[in-house]
C-alpha cells in the first residue's frame, strides 16, 4: 500500500499548476486529501498542509470548504506559515458571517500580535473590508513588532516585512487623509 508523504515541493507544484490552469477546486481537493491521508514530515506539517488547501479553496471560490480547511489547520495545532484564523476571518467574512470573522480578529487582537506578517494579513483584509482606521491599527501594529525586533531586525525577511506594512500604511494613511508621519517617512530612508 502506497502512503503519501507530505512535502512542499508536491504542494508548490499543486499550486504552480493550479495557477497556470486556473483549477483551484482540482488542486483543492488534492491537497485536502493528501492532508488528512498524507504522513506528515518535518518538511511539511499537516496543519500547513491544511492551511495550503484551504487557501486553494478560496481561490476556487468555496469558502465554506476553506473554512473547513482552516479549521482544521487550527485544531491540528502544528507549526503553519501564518496563523490560519486570518484565511478563516476571510472565508467567513464570505459566507455573510461577519459577527464570527470580527471575532476572530479580535482574538488575534487580544493576543498582542508578535508576527508581522499576521499583521499584515489582517490589516489587508480589514482594507478589503472597507475598514481603514483598523487596517491602519494593524498595520502600525506590524511595523511596530518589526521594529521592535533587534535580534531579527536587518534579516532581509523582516525588512521586506517592514517595507511591505510601511507602504500598506502610508496608502490606508493617505485614504483617510491623514498627514505624512515619522513612520511614513521611513520609506524615504534607503
Amino acid at each position: 500500500m502506497n502512503v503519501a508523504v507530505l512535502s512542499r515541493e508536491q504542494f508548490d507544484s499543486i499550486e504552480f499548476d493550479a495557477a497556470c490552469s486556473g483549477d483551484h477546486r482540482a488542486a483543492a481537493r488534492m491537497m485536502s486529501q493528501l492532508a488528512a491521508t498524507g504522513t506528515e514530515t518535518a518538511g511539511m506539517p499537516r496543519a500547513e498542509a491544511f492551511l495550503r488547501a484551504g487557501e486553494q479553496w478560496l481561490l476556487a471560490d468555496d469558502p465554506a470548504e476553506a473554512a473547513n480547511g482552516f479549521r482544521q489547520a487550527i485544531a491540528d495545532g502544528g507549526p503553519v506559515l501564518f496563523n490560519p484564523r486570518v484565511p478563516l476571518a476571510r472565508a467567513l467574512f464570505q459566507l455573510g458571517r461577519q459577527a464570527e470573522a470580527h471575532e476572530l480578529i479580535s482574538q488575534l487582537k487580544a493576543e498582542v500580535p508578535a508576527d508581522p506578517r499576521t499583521c499584515d494579513l489582517v490589516a489587508e483584509l480589514l482594507v478589503e473590508r472597507s475598514d481603514l482606521p483598523a487596517a491602519l491599527d494593524w498595520a502600525t501594529t506590524g511595523v511596530e513588532v518589526c521594529l521592535a525586533g533587534p535580534a531579527e531586525r536587518g534579516s532581509d525577511g523582516q525588512d521586506s516585512e517592514l517595507r511591505l506594512l510601511l507602504r500598506l500604511r502610508y496608502r490606508i494613511r493617505n485614504d483617510l487623509g491623514l498627514p505624512e508621519d515619522s513612520y511614513d517617512k521611513l520609506l524615504d530612508e534607503d
